[in-house]
Formats: structure tokens, C-alpha cells, sequence
């Protein structure tokens, strides 16, 4: 038993952890008739300057050739890494680009007890009132490259042929979701409406599907970062159920995409059973409604 149990860490320590995934799935979110738009979705790289083969699997990304190029937050595991991540997602910065916080790029990680998320949350957790991480420098680098910085603000821009309106929150985990001040129906008139947050807490959901958004992206959860076979996530760390701890799903009238991430903390450097991913979500017409009443596409 001692032995499998070394084996088990050294897998997910060093083969998962590094196993990198590209997930897609097909969204039937736009009108009939409309073209094809693919969005990248990339969250919680946690990360630090020598994460190379993360950072070389990053770049190779722009070979998808994305439409648009989503950030759900967590980006920062190091004071240093602003520059590491720059180079990481520099053949992706001539795309149109949004991105939000998480609160781990405003706090350095620090060493913590993983079982207790088996009862808690763990929100509330860091001790720090201060930002220790280079947030604003890593908010301005992706500004200055064109990014929209999505953190309770709503913006309009063109994606591929589409008018598209976004609605952003900053992080609900550290009380920093803000939702009141973007509140109120998305413009009928836009081609998509996209919510985009880091933590896919419900009652931030609902609020987004109230308001007409038909696609939301979010982050946070890891996949449950160390899952059991044939069973799933133990934990979500948020408000979320398990069955929709990572990938495509439904809340109320809005489809909802939870990415698996692609880093882990390094005070908690393991994956078991949910691999390191990003997400090519690509957004297709809405399948005309029968006349028996059914409708859609499945999601591959």
C-alpha cells in the first residue's frame, strides 16, 4: 500500500500535474445563419517564472487561431511572474482579448492544510490586507496589449463577425464581485452575451441568466483538482455543485463553461484525475425549435 501510495503522489505530482489538455465543445449559442466564433479560455496558471513546459504549451495555443481569448483569473503564483506570463500568451495578444482576477493574483499562495476543503471553502482563508502580488503590473500588461479588462465593467466589441457585449466581475471569493454596478438587462441587440467571472458562485450566475447572458465563463474550482475515478471532484472550493465543477453545463437559461485550469498552487502541486486544460469553446447556431418542441445541438 505504501508503495502505490508513493507511486499515486509521484504520478500526480509530476506526469498530471504537467499533462496539459485542450478540451472543446460546441455551444449552439448564436443565430441561425451566423458563422462559426471559437473562444480560448484559459484560467488558473498559478503561475510561477519557471513553469517553462507550461509556458512553451501556452504559446502553442495561437495554432487554434482563436477569435477571441478569455482569462478567467488566478494568473499569478510569484512576484515575478508578470513577465513569464506575458511571454506565455504573447502569440495570443494580437487577438481580441478580456480578463478578470482571481484572487490569487492579488495574494501570494501560502502553505494550507489541503483536507480541510473536504468541509470548507476557502474563502475567508488569507490573512493578507494588502496585495503581495503584482496585480495592477499584470492588469496593465494586458491593457496596454489591447486586452479589456472585465473586472465590474461591461464592455461592446467585435469578435470575428459578431457584435458582442460583455459583462465581468472581479472575484466573488475575496468579497471583490461587484455585481450592482454592471446590473441590469445585457442590449438585446448584441449578437452574444458573455458573463465572465472567476469564481462561478450561483447567486452571481442567476444574476447573469436574469439579465439575458447566454454564455458565462468562469474558473476557480480546479476541476476539483484531485478527483476520484468513475466518482468525480470531491470539493468545488465555491458555491457550485460537483456535477458542474468543470466543463459544459446549464444554469438556469444561460450556458455555463467551468474550466479545469491549468496550474495548482505550488504549495499543492497535484493533479489526480482532472488534468491541467484550457478550452476551445466553439460558438454555433442555435438548432431551430421543432415542431414537437426540441431543440439544439449536442455538445461534443
Amino acid at each position: 500500500m505504501l508503495g502505490l501510495g508513493v507511486a499515486g503522489a509521484g504520478y500526480a505530482a509530476v506526469i498530471e500535474r504537467n499533462w496539459f489538455r485542450l478540451r472543446r465543445f460546441d455551444v449552439p449559442v448564436l443565430a441561425p445563419g451566423q458563422r462559426p466564433v471559437r473562444i480560448l479560455q484559459i484560467s488558473d496558471l498559478h503561475l510561477t517564472p519557471r513553469r517553462h513546459r507550461l509556458i512553451r504549451w501556452v504559446r502553442s495555443l495561437a495554432s487554434l487561431n482563436p477569435d477571441l481569448v478569455v482569462n478567467t483569473g488566478d494568473t499569478l503564483a510569484h512576484p515575478d511572474a508578470v513577465e513569464a506570463y506575458m511571454r506565455a500568451v504573447d502569440p495570443l495578444l494580437d487577438r481580441p482579448g478580456l480578463f478578470v482576477y482571481g484572487s490569487n493574483d492579488l495574494y501570494a499562495p501560502r502553505p494550507k492544510n489541503p483536507v480541510r476543503y473536504l468541509w470548507r471553502t476557502s474563502k475567508g482563508d488569507s490573512e493578507q490586507h494588502v496585495p503581495s502580488l503584482p496585480w495592477e503590473e499584470l492588469g496593465a500588461a494586458m491593457r496596454e496589449a489591447g486586452w479589456l479588462d472585465m473586472n465590474n465593467t461591461t464592455a461592446r466589441l467585435k469578435v470575428a463577425d459578431l457584435d458582442v457585449h460583455v459583462g465581468g466581475i472581479d472575484d466573488s471569493h475575496i468579497d471583490r464581485d461587484r455585481y450592482d454596478e454592471i446590473a441590469g438587462p445585457a442590449p438585446a441587440d448584441a449578437d452574444l452575451r458573455l458573463g465572465v467571472m472567476h469564481s462561478p458562485e450561483p447567486r452571481n450566475m442567476s444574476r447573469f441568466a436574469e439579465d439575458g447572458y447566454q454564455l458565462l465563463l468562469a474558473g476557480h474550482t480546479h476541476g476539483g483538482q484531485l478527483c476520484i475515478p468513475f466518482y468525480g471532484a470531491l470539493v468545488t472550493n465555491c458555491g457550485i455543485d460537483r456535477a458542474r465543477v468543470k466543463g459544459l453545463s446549464r444554469h438556469e437559461s444561460s450556458w455555463l463553461h467551468v474550466s479545469a485550469g491549468l496550474g495548482t498552487s505550488p504549495y499543492a502541486p497535484a493533479r489526480f484525475a482532472c488534468p491541467p486544460e484550457a478550452t476551445l469553446l466553439t460558438l454555433v447556431p442555435r438548432r431551430p425549435v421543432a415542431s414537437d418542441g426540441t431543440s439544439g445541438r449536442k455538445v461534443r
